[in-house]
């Protein structure tokens, strides 16, 4: 984990980046390649069926899409139909994602370093790892730590 007084970089595909000053948004895309770039809004996930709704508009879910966790989950470690060697989702207003219901938000943060751990791959013969999906979540600046220590929570309990 690296962190500095705006951002917390949990994964090499996971970065929760606070809204006042955090880290610059090219730093955390691709350098090269075609990228997709999905747009969330955390303010308008306040249900599993609302949440579940942003994802598939913004990554065009493709129509078997089951709506519920399961298939989420597929749906992230898949997107075949998006035709890009990247892909970036940003969630902005993060820490408002779910905020009511503890387990929803549990399966939301679970699927997504799940979906960012698949993706990822191990350059050689550097030894770096990188990743085709980035996912940043944005924050207000006292919600940075708690979003991290709520990923550190799921990883002791149900070790991603």
């Amino acid at each position: 984990m690296k962190e500095d007084a705006h951002s917390i970089h949990l994964a090499p595909w996971l970065h929760i980046v606070s809204t006042n000053g955090g880290v610059p948004l090219d730093e955390l895309l691709p350098g090269s390649g075609s990228v997709y770039v999905a747009r969330l809004d955390g303010r308008k996930m306040s249900d599993d069926v609302s949440t579940l709704q942003q994802f598939d508009e913004a990554l065009k879910f493709p129509s078997y899409f089951g709506w519920n966790w399961n298939a989420f989950n597929d749906c992230l470690r898949d997107l075949q139909w998006l035709a890009s060697d990247h892909h970036v989702l940003i969630i902005e207003s993060a820490e408002q994602a779910l905020s009511e219901d503890q387990e929803g938000h549990s399966q939301l943060l679970k699927n997504l370093w799940q979906a960012g751990r698949g993706w990822s791959y191990v350059k050689r013969p550097e030894g770096v790892t990188l990743s085709r999906l980035s996912i940043i979540l944005s924050c207000d600046e006292e919600s940075v730590y708690g979003l991290a220590g709520a990923f550190q929570e799921l990883q002791e309990r149900s070790a991603l």
